[in-house]
């Protein structure tokens, strides 16, 4: 009897998870090991990088970077979504700020007005 084989294929239109640099990634498979969420599956191809099976089921902890033995030579990257960068708008300017943003506005210094802390 002939044992089947699965195979898988990653989905090109779905936004990357992680993304990883082929030349540095030496296919480790630590990143598989320590996803709580199970995003990763071992590539077939010894020395490859991992196959993102997952990706909806990733809630971007980043324990695959924190745990790569190559992270510092950028083998691994989370490409976190928009929608978990913290940002802030300041309201008498209307000024949209992020954090990590290049260029990043000087502190604000004034004390909040109101708030939960403040006499009525």
């Amino acid at each position: 009897m002939v044992e089947p084989k699965a195979y898988v294929s990653q989905d090109m239109k779905a936004p990357k998870l992680a993304i990883f640099d082929s030349g540095v990634c030496k296919g480790c498979n630590r990143c598989v090991e320590v996803c709580p969420a199970d995003v990763f599956m071992p590539n077939p191809k010894k020395g490859k990088p991992p196959l993102v099976v997952y990706p909806d089921e990733c809630d971007y902890c980043g324990c695959c970077v924190k745990d790569c033995p190559l992270r510092d030579k950028g083998a691994i990257e989370v490409n976190r979504p928009l929608y978990h960068s913290v940002h802030w708008k300041r309201k008498e300017t209307g000024e949209h700020f992020r954090v990590g943003m290049k260029n990043p506005p000087p502190p604000n210094t004034r004390p909040p007005v109101g708030g939960w802390d403040a006499k009525a």
